[in-house]
């Protein structure tokens, strides 16, 4: 198949699983064109079957801000016609979703019937897509797509709930790639980070409000007052300020590294005993997946998608959003010299459950199923 991915280049859960969903198409043998305003972040090899597309902007006076979505509906009818893409896969329901949908209905004038595939990640449903500056637009998009995937059960749910959807939506899970994603020997690593055999709890986001990277902060000087324990904060956003204003006031600097941004982060996870994600929403949870496929057991929230992933008291515990006790808890339950390899196992033994090798073959099977209808409407 000759595939076009639309989605943001950036580190964003929605972004990765599109680049690396892209990745494992072309190792396939697929023809894969990721058309987007800047080379994704983990566009990371070449592969004779990748193609990276950039869309252009042009700037006038006249705007206030730059029109990307008409200049991304054009860049797509480009390359649909150009490539002679069998279809379009886009991610993130904002802007994408219309873009497409205007690129659609410009390349029917042209004889061409592209078929749009809209995947929904979380925040595009959950957070955005419900302003009214967006809901209406949002909806119209989700509808006038040719097939529609989500995430986790529980966005798909909340989907219908939130807005008047008529598609059939597909849960097509996120997945990994165990070959990346996997415990390294990084002895010295650790030894330099914890000189005295602390245990290491790990956060990875984007440092925003969602993310409540403030719970976190609170239940490790928690847990660090009964066992001798670091913090390695990964990630950068607008909230990286006062966390670190807080873990002054909490004196805990010593014992926290803020890290930033990283590509490689599984060389983080594969010398963590625990990670935290009490986020007050999450379709599904990459960043978790993505610690349990390096062996580390999860504290988490039960909002939206986690619980899906994260099975309490099998793979780490869940906790309502907020409770830092229940976590610092429950934390500590694992953390027990007994208890952690059981966890650390368990952890590994459901993230393989979501190899990419398992969970791409979903994917051509629905893309092949949305272009056959197509053509049987023809």
């Amino acid at each position: 198949m000759r595939i076009g991915i639309v989605c943001y280049p950036t580190f964003g859960g929605s972004g990765v699983v599109a680049t690396e969903l892209g990745k494992a198409l072309a190792l396939k043998g697929h023809q894969v064109h990721f058309i987007t305003y800047s080379q994704p972040a983990r566009l990371d090899f070449f592969n004779q079957n990748l193609f990276y597309h950039e869309v252009f902007v042009p700037t006038y006076p006249l705007f206030q801000y730059a029109p990307y979505e008409l200049a991304l509906s054009s860049k797509m009818v480009d390359i649909v016609k150009f490539e002679k893409l069998d279809v379009l896969h886009v991610h993130y329901a904002i802007p994408h979703a219309s873009a497409a949908y205007m690129a659609k209905q410009i390349l029917k004038t042209h004889g061409v019937n592209i078929p749009v595939i809209t995947t929904l990640h979380g925040t595009d449903i959950t957070l955005v897509g419900k302003d009214p500056s967006f809901e209406p637009v949002v909806t119209f998009s989700i509808n006038q797509s040719d097939g529609v995937t989500a995430v986790s059960s529980s966005l798909r749910e909340e989907t219908y709930e939130y807005f008047q959807i008529e598609k059939d939506i597909k849960v097509i899970p996120n997945f990994i790639n165990l070959e990346k994603f996997k415990r390294q020997k990084k002895e010295h690593f650790r030894m330099a980070i914890s000189p005295n055999n602390e245990k290491l709890l790990v956060h990875t986001s984007n440092f925003r409000s969602v993310k409540r990277v403030e719970d976190v902060i609170r239940i490790f000087a928690q847990v660090r007052r009964q066992i001798p324990s670091k913090l390695l904060l990964v990630g950068d956003g607008p909230d990286r300020p006062r966390m670190e204003k807080l873990c002054r006031e909490l004196d805990i600097c010593n014992d926290v590294r803020f890290l930033g941004k990283m590509e490689a982060v599984e060389e983080v996870l594969s010398i963590a005993d625990l990670f935290l994600m009490p986020s007050e929403k999450e379709s599904f949870g990459l960043a978790a997946l993505e610690a349990m496929a390096c062996e580390v057991p999860v504290i988490s929230s039960n909002a939206g998608g986690i619980p899906e992933l994260n099975i309490d008291g099998v793979t780490g515990y869940t906790s309502a959003v907020g409770d830092v006790e229940d976590m610092v808890k429950k934390a500590l339950i694992i953390l027990k010299d007994e208890n952690l390899p059981t966890f650390k196992a368990n952890a590994l033994a459901r993230a393989k459950e979501f190899d990419v090798d398992t969970i791409l073959p979903q994917y051509e099977k629905y893309y092949q199923s949305i272009i056959d209808e197509q053509l049987a409407l023809m």
